[in-house]
């Protein structure tokens, strides 16, 4: 399980699959709230129906200090 930020647009994403390939996220669920209503989750899943990944929007809102610290910015 990997964890990268990009700052910029204050989202986090953690990897739950390692080696995504570009596209291999084939279905997403969308607009999951967190408590307050402060960020909002987004799943990715693939062909298999497997999770792959998650993205967190308001990373620094929802996300513990720590991990937005040992988080990796995007390659």
């Amino acid at each position: 399980m990997q964890v990268t930020e990009d700052a910029e647009a204050d989202a986090a994403y953690i990897t739950i699959a390692a080696g995504i390939a570009e596209g291999a996220a084939t279905q997403q669920l969308h607009s999951i709230a967190t408590p307050g209503g402060l960020g909002e989750i987004i799943l990715d899943f693939g062909s298999d129906n497997r999770l792959l990944g998650l993205e967190i929007l308001n990373a620094s809102l929802v996300l513990p200090q720590n991990v937005i610290e040992s988080a990796k910015s995007p390659a």
